[in-house]
């Protein structure tokens, strides 16, 4: 399909945005309404990446793969969502050099998306209060589809919606459900080595390329498509 777009998508927590701010803010709040001791930010930074409702999970259980109780997960994961909804964009930050590169790539003729496993009602209202929400032809939330990352779907799904081959879609994020729904698309993974991966070496896990910064970008994809 030579007349197939090019297509980069990009993951948007701990990518495009810090956000983790705002988010341990809301965990917090919500974990103190329900009578629950905070965890703080650095541990929500450890713990994103999944889904709110993973992260919920993680918070209350103090592991990656716990489930907490029903009830009580039910309770704070609705005072979750009501506080990040009133607080979305309060010392959340686009990272440096976010806005230059996508104007850069699509300059040079590269279709832009976003795959997030954050909740639609988060994710479209955050890049707009970014600035960010005309930089992209598709936008593709944890809840738009019936998996998410680290599943393909999504990242197949974006492919066909915007008329790319699968042979010329690079995804680039943070952390391993973005390496790991990468993979299984049979694309090509650039990952930042300034997001959310908690703890992991995504270099061990194969990532083919690891930026320190978002204007690397550009070089990284001309590195991997000549390699």
């Amino acid at each position: 399909m030579s007349s197939a777009r090019r297509l980069l998508l990009f993951d948007l927590d701990g990518t495009l945005v810090d956000s983790a701010p705002d988010i341990a803010d809301a965990v917090d709040q919500a974990l103190e309404v329900h009578g629950r001791p905070s965890v703080g930010e650095a541990a929500v930074r450890d713990y994103i990446g999944n889904g709110a409702e993973r992260l919920v999970h993680r918070v209350l259980t103090g592991s990656r793969d716990g489930d907490a109780a029903k009830a009580e997960f039910a309770a704070v994961y609705a005072s979750f969502l009501e506080i990040y909804q009133a607080g979305l964009y309060v010392r959340t930050r686009v990272y440096p050099g976010v806005v230059d590169v996508l104007r850069c790539l699509a300059d040079d003729d590269w279709t832009l998306g976003v795959v997030t496993n954050k909740p639609q009602r988060f994710t479209l209202p955050l890049l707009a209060a970014c600035g960010l929400d005309d930089r992209f032809a598709i936008v593709l939330s944890g809840d738009s589809l019936p998996r998410k990352k680290p599943d393909p779907l999504p990242l197949i799904h974006a492919a066909d919606v915007v008329g790319a081959d699968l042979a010329q879609t690079i995804m680039v994020g943070d952390s391993i459900a973005d390496l790991e729904a990468a993979r299984h698309a049979g694309i090509p993974a650039i990952c930042v080595s300034y997001g959310y991966s908690g703890g992991l070496d995504l270099v061990a896990l194969g990532v083919d390329r690891l930026i320190d910064e978002m204007s690397a970008l550009p070089a990284a994809i001309a590195d991997l498509r000549a390699g």
